[in-house]
């Protein structure tokens, strides 16, 4: 899980020649309001699709030495919108590409692109000024090749290569304005109401099926809870067998020292 860090009191005067928006300033200058107890999570996947060009209708001006074409995003999860709380993301390609390091201000936050080969992409994700947050880096490894199941065939059909993780953003104790937004916007065009989150309320809200396009769902959730709760019973089974084998050995030392 991905947690920005809290910013703590600041003891001196800022410089304001860094600072980028007025919010900045003004959460610089003062003690930022925040709502004590409350933790709000958003969920969102980030990773990427390529194919493989078509020799028969390759696009025109591409670089010859590019074999595919691919995408870099962040998403919200089953196409929610997360530009109430993302603001911006910046993506650094290899530094190969010109103008290797690009920002996305606005959905979709992806960039496409042409290439040969894989490398490691490191998107820093900026939050809406009211979050009082800073900037968090993750990062995506680019695939341009199958590399599971029949590789050699996937090759020949040309199939989508995709890559893509989940990952949830946690507000520890937001300011009172993104507590705002985040319990008044409406993430799927439904309002909660002023003061709808409750204390200890998870927020991440997942689909309840599966799609193609997202395998993360409440119903993968939780599958996966009740593998974690048969693999605790597992334990706590062998736990219990251990303490009784040592039990029985405690007891047989003790007899032999009677002896």
């Amino acid at each position: 899980m991905t947690t920005p860090d809290v910013p703590p009191t600041p003891t001196v005067a800022p410089d304001h020649s860094t600072m980028s928006s007025p919010y900045a300033r003004k959460y610089a200058n003062n003690r930022v309001p925040r709502v004590q107890g409350i933790s709000i999570y958003r969920p969102f996947v980030y990773g990427s699709i390529a194919k493989l060009f078509d020799p028969a209708n390759r696009p025109a001006g591409i670089n010859p030495d590019h074999t595919h074409q691919w995408s870099v995003y962040v998403r919200g999860v089953d196409g929610e919108d997360i530009s109430y709380w993302l603001r911006k993301v910046q993506f650094k390609l290899h530094e190969t590409y010109p103008n290797s390091l690009r920002t996305i201000e606005a959905p979709p936050f992806e960039v496409t692109e042409t290439g040969w080969g894989e490398f490691e992409v490191q998107i820093k994700m900026y939050f809406v000024p009211e979050a009082a947050e800073k900037p968090q880096t993750i990062w995506h490894f680019l695939r341009l090749h199958p590399w599971e199941g029949d590789v050699e065939a996937k090759k020949a059909r040309r199939e989508v290569v995709g890559s893509q993780s989940y990952e949830e953003i946690l507000f520890n104790e937001p300011t009172e304005t993104l507590f705002e937004v985040m319990t008044s916007g409406p993430p799927r065009g439904k309002s909660k109401g002023k003061g709808g989150l409750k204390r200890g309320e998870r927020t991440a809200e997942l689909p309840v099926g599966d799609t193609p396009d997202n395998p993360f769902s409440q119903r993968a959730e939780g599958a996966e809870i009740d593998r974690l709760r048969e693999a605790k019973k597992t334990v706590e089974r062998l736990i219990g067998e251990e303490r009784g084998k040592l039990a029985e050995r405690e007891r047989v030392m003790a007899e032999l020292n009677k002896k």
